[in-house]
């Protein structure tokens, strides 16, 4: 009869993690150029049928600007140029938005890999994400013309941008593995979440100027997150200033403290998406 000692127990891979949220983020550096590939792949396969190809995602928020600047130009009054304005607004709304559905409907792509070979699970949200920077930074060209050709002023505070779009990717990375969690579990929550989305648009100051809200109501759209990470985008290109600190703590705050929330939401389940999705 055999006696087990410790040095003759077996030891699985799963009994040296000694934190899932630690390991699924050391993980993803080991994975960079499946991260890559990734990305590359939502890219190509994105465009690879359309005419226009790239093209689209410069066209696309141009095309909502001019329909919404010609129906609400003359109704809201930004105190600038109109047009900067929405577009301004609108190319942050649509990162969140495409960056939370695809890092949903990533996590369902990728069931059929998790089933066959070992890949960390955050990898799929993780290039939805950078999927969607990618195409942020090419629609950043049709705002500059919108603004060369409204002879808005160019402000040096552009410098910011960068800072205001990496809150903005936390907090839709931190969104999008909630949402994949429980879409995991719930196939129902990817319907609901339109609906959600399009409430949530309308109850953020992006086609309507925030002067316009009641001052009596201001203090209820403070708790909107997206009050805060959409100032931000356009505080460098449309007001042309930095923000104070208390414009800029609330959007740090929801943009990291999501990200951890979410990250640690996703990797405690981590184990089950194989066998649930």
């Amino acid at each position: 009869m055999v006696k087990l000692t410790t040095a003759t127990k077996p030891l699985y891979d799963s009994d040296k993690r000694t934190n899932l949220a630690l390991t699924e983020l050391a993980e993803i550096g080991r994975y960079r150029y499946l991260l890559r590939q990734l990305i590359r792949r939502d890219i190509l396969t994105r465009y690879k049928r359309s005419v226009l190809g790239v093209a689209w995602t410069m066209l696309n928020p141009l095309g909502t600007m001019l329909i919404l600047s010609l129906v609400f130009s003359n109704l809201f009054n930004a105190g600038g140029s109109y047009p900067v304005y929405i577009l301004s607004g609108l190319l942050a709304w649509n990162f969140f938005s495409q960056g939370t559905n695809a890092a949903m409907s990533g996590l369902m792509w990728g069931s059929g890999l998790m089933k066959q070979i070992y890949v960390p699970r955050t990898i799929f949200g993780v290039s939805a994400i950078g999927t969607a920077l990618v195409n942020q930074l090419l629609s950043l060209v049709p705002l500059m013309i919108v603004i060369l050709t409204t002879r808005s002023p160019l402000f040096v505070t552009l410098l910011f941008l960068p800072v205001a779009i990496i809150l903005l990717a936390f907090f839709t990375l931190g969104i999008g593995l909630i949402l994949s969690t429980l879409s995991a579990y719930f196939p129902d929550v990817s319907e609901m979440y339109q609906i959600l989305l399009t409430a949530w648009m309308y109850l953020t100051p992006i086609i309507y100027p925030e002067t316009i809200i009641p001052e009596n109501l201001l203090w209820a759209f403070r708790f909107n997150p997206m009050y805060h990470l959409v100032k931000m985008f356009r505080l460098s290109i449309f007001e042309g200033r930095l923000p104070s600190l208390a414009e800029f703590l609330p959007a740090l705050g929801w943009g990291v403290g999501v990200l951890v929330i979410g990250w640690l939401f996703f990797t405690s389940k981590s184990d089950e998406y194989a066998y649930r999705i």
